[in-house]
């Protein structure tokens, strides 16, 4: 361990710009040549992905698409399906984010989007969390470096992105209506962080608001109304000069709505503003001067995103990177494989993305001798059918889809086997229901026989369906319920599941026996989560057919349309769970190496609901027991986005952490196993060992409220807190930023020294000497935290302050420059309503996680006084 002293340099940091907006000339003329019903033509939605054109003065629709892991396009069709952002996070990689950034950039121009509706900053407060997935991390400064990175990239491709979701948005239980109440320090330090950082950094072309409310200890409003946290904070103080839009069907107001900040309803032409902004406008009740800055935001957008096009910003969208550009920004990759740039892409960040959680007996990679043929059993759920992507408005059709037994197999040296076997069950649900299996009982017709009725239970309208995806699109607006009959043909001896997944007001027969019903109109969050929706028949047969007989709600929502949700559902006669089992053993004793591959499902990880635990699903567990029971030689790895439990841990050899991987699941793990690409990746946050030692077990509302107690303590900083008191109580299963790769290293000393980063705050810098002890060249990932000095006011233990990667050769060494912010220091002081050092030393311990700090150096910062400027 090195120690060092440095006293700070006595000189002030820096004060963000803030105050109103300067409007450029030429948008404030365009202003004057709009009416008042033009303006507010602008700021609501023409439609669910546009907005509102005005050809007579070269402004065209502005194109939004979904979403975090991939760019979906208004009209469909497939895209390139990304890892989870918490897989790219786990890289603590900046260049792979802004790599990331460009191919954002280019998807979004394949599929005529001007603004991508991504990324998700909010902060990883709990494992429950049902968009934990799509989130960075629980750290907020990791979360604001991966952003930062990304968002730049991509809006320099010429594509805007919307930061969403602005703020304290972290359950999907009750999420419409819910208020988070939170102090101001909490607020300010850990979850507006991200978006600070990205509006001082790179100012993202939109912001997207979210659905709940906020307490802020001073107001309490929603948040497209909260003007203390909209106009003030960010338009204001930040000098933020970009649109704010709302999230989908999110704006329930028209006053409140406009003088909290809002800038653009989405979607539209109905909602709250399509239906009454008009009106108060002509009533005098909203100013048509009111919608000003409103449409000047969304001229502004216009402009950057080359929609609207002015006598001196030439034609068409000529800005940003060429195509080519674009892909000369992503195309970095080690594999040498002849494949597209995207995909060559995409699979160099899987693959990079891993986490080594354990690899006691060096399994990994697997292969030495590529003259050595292997023989591996491939067992799981995930193994036979990957979770690519979590569930939601994120959801993607993928370009195409990478399968680990596939790609594996064409890995391994010639002569190698690879047997692949599910041995356990994940999903609670049994699959879909095969169409052609059904017919029509009125016209027999292969299909459904679908019926729209009206609210007395009349036929508006009758058809077969041939085709039935679980969803029942564009249905007419007169209609209240939809009744689907088919006669289900069970051609194979033995038990079958039959049943209906829905929600709202149903009633669902089989064979005439009522199996489900339910009296519950709804008009939102229309969700299909693990252990509910699905009741199912059990019907023990060796041959003929089931009646299926279902009458389900039409949803009616504002800003949808109207749909009918219902997922056919149907499990054949097979083994039995205690037969897979015995596969799969049978299977991985006779292997030279057995792999595991489980994890989550659609069923768990999904928008819409948070989990109730953290169990892998199904009989997963057990498959790991009886697999590393009969193969010491495992290894196990988890397909998951967000933490599950491993109560296996300790006792199998290997196990890597996989993440929802993305359209190149098999071909980055096939390079990850065999030795191609590193695995360098470290967690973003905090694997929990037991349920019961979870900081924030939940986040349901209590009596409406989501209450941030907590503070600061976020995350790994909660788990720190609890070992600070009590070192031998509860310990997580890995700490955050924990990571193997496949080497060994050795920090050898760390200088700090202060450096001007142009006209930012000044930057401290660790200087951090690190050797690869190992026979392989790899990749560190450098961590520098900053614990407070005694005294002063209350902050976490310790909190990651910055990070680095270097990559460096076997047996050899490297000084890696680790920047740590100013503002890494500072606490925000309510009562002065500004940001300031307290006075004291400071230590700075370098390390490769929160829990393996290595080296240590010690600031101190004087009374009065702020870290500046200059070296010391």
């Amino acid at each position: 361990m090195s120690s060092q002293a440095v006293t700070t340099p006595a000189i002030a940091t820096r004060a963000i710009a803030t105050g109103a907006i300067a409007p450029e000339p030429e948008l404030l003329r365009l202003l004057e040549e709009l009416s008042a019903e033009e303006k507010v033509s602008l700021v609501v939605g023409a439609s669910m992905w546009a907005t509102t054109a005005v050809p007579r003065l070269g402004l065209e629709p502005v194109v939004m698409s979904d979403g975090p892991v991939g760019v979906r396009g208004p009209d469909g069709g497939t895209s390139a399906m990304f890892p989870a952002p918490s897989a790219l996070a786990a890289t603590w990689d900046l260049d792979l984010a802004r790599r990331s950034g460009a191919l954002f950039a280019a998807e979004a121009r394949r599929h005529g989007v001007d603004v991508v509706l991504a990324p998700q900053v909010n902060l990883q407060r709990t494992p429950v969390g049902g968009r934990h997935f799509e989130c960075y991390s629980e750290d907020p400064h990791l979360t604001a470096e991966i952003a930062v990175a990304l968002v730049g990239a991509a809006q320099e491709g010429g594509v805007g992105m919307c930061v969403k979701h602005y703020v304290a948005n972290d359950s999907e239980t009750e999420r419409t209506r819910y208020l988070a109440r939170l102090d101001e320090r909490t607020l300010r330090e850990a979850y507006l962080a991200p978006f600070e950082r990205l509006v001082r950094d790179v100012v993202p072309w939109s912001v997207m608001g979210a659905y709940n409310g906020a307490d802020t200890g001073g107001v309490s409003a929603r948040l497209l109304e909260h003007r203390p946290l909209v106009v003030d904070l960010l338009k204001e103080e930040w000098g933020y000069d970009g649109l704010f839009v709302s999230d989908w069907v999110a704006t329930q107001s028209v006053v409140p709505a406009v003088r909290g900040g809002l800038d653009l309803q989405m979607p539209g032409p109905d909602g709250a503003w399509g239906d009454g902004l008009l009106d108060a406008v002509r009533s005098g009740e909203v100013a048509e001067s009111e919608l000003d800055d409103k449409v000047l935001r969304l001229l502004r957008l216009a402009r950057r995103t080359g929609r609207l096009t002015l006598p001196d910003d030439g034609a068409g969208r000529g800005t940003g990177l060429t195509a080519a550009g674009v892909h000369a920004a992503i195309d970095h990759a080690a594999v040498p494989t002849g494949e597209p740039p995207a995909e060559r892409f995409l699979r160099e960040l899987a693959a990079r993305s891993v986490v080594v959680l354990k690899d006691d007996a060096g399994l990994v990679p697997f292969v030495h001798d590529r003259t050595r043929p292997v023989r591996v059993a491939l067992l799981g759920p995930a193994a036979v059918e990957p979770f690519f992507q979590g569930g939601g408005s994120s959801f993607v059709h993928p370009d195409r889809l990478t399968y680990p037994a596939v790609e594996l197999g064409a890995a391994l040296p010639r002569g190698s086997e690879v047997t692949l076997l599910a041995g356990a069950r994940a999903l609670h649900n049994p699959p879909e229901l095969d169409v052609d299996r059904c017919a029509d009982p009125v016209t027999g017709a292969r299909g459904l026989h679908v019926t729209l009725l009206a609210a007395d239970g009349s036929a508006l309208e009758e058809y077969t369906a041939h085709e039935w995806t679980g969803w029942l699109h564009d249905v007419r607006p007169d209609a209240d319920a939809v009744r689907l009959r088919a006669e289900v043909r069970l051609d194979e001896p033995g038990p079958h599941e039959l049943g209906v997944g829905t929600v709202g007001v149903h009633q669902v027969h089989v064979d005439g026996v009522r199996v489900a019903e339910g009296d519950t109109r709804v008009d939102e969050d229309v969700v299909l989560s693990s252990g509910h929706n699905h009741p199912i028949a059990a019907l023990a047969t060796a041959s003929g057919t089931a009646a299926l007989d279902a009458t389900v709600q039409v949803v009616h929502a504002v800003g949808y349309g109207h749909f009918v949700r219902a997922a056919l559902v149907h499990r054949l006669p097979g083994p039995s769970v205690e037969d897979e089992l015995a596969a799969a053993v049978t299977a991985a004793a006779a292997a030279d190496v057995a792999v595991v591959l489980v994890g989550t499902t659609a069923e768990v990880e999904s928008e819409g609901y948070d989990r109730p635990d953290l169990d892998l699903p199904g009989n997963q567990d057990e498959l790991v027991r009886r697999v590393v029971a009969a193969n010491p030689r495992t290894v196990v790895v988890v397909n998951a986005g967000a933490p599950v439990l491993l109560p296996w841990l300790d006792d199998v050899p290997t196990a890597l952490w996989g993440w929802l991987p993305g359209q190149e699941a098999g071909t980055a793990l096939a390079d990850v196993l065999t030795g191609v690409t590193e695995p360098s990746g470290r967690l973003p946050w905090t694997l929990p060992a037991r349920f019961e030692d979870v900081p924030v077990p939940h986040a349901r509302p209590v009596d409406g409220v989501v209450d941030y107690a907590e503070g600061t303590d976020i995350g790994y900083r909660a788990w720190e807190r609890r070992l600070d008191a009590e070192p031998a109580g509860p310990a997580p299963a890995a700490p955050f930023g924990h990571g193997l790769g496949w080497t060994t290293w050795e920090y050898e000393d760390a200088v700090l020294a202060w450096g001007e980063a142009h006209d930012a705050p000044a930057t401290l810098t660790v200087y951090a000497t690190v050797r690869n002890t190992g026979r392989r060249a790899g990749r560190e990932v450098v961590q520098v935290y900053v614990e407070a000095p005694d005294g002063g006011p209350s902050r976490p233990v310790r909190w990651l302050g910055g990070f680095a990667t270097a990559d460096v050769p076997a047996m050899g060494s490297a000084t890696v420059r680790v920047p740590v912010p100013a503002r890494a220091l500072q606490v925000w002081d309510p009562q002065a309503k500004g940001w300031t050092t307290p006075p004291g030393t400071y230590r700075l311990r370098t390390g490769r996680s929160v829990a393996d700090l290595r080296l240590t150096n010690e600031l101190t910062v004087r009374p009065g006084e702020e870290p500046g400027v200059g070296t010391q």
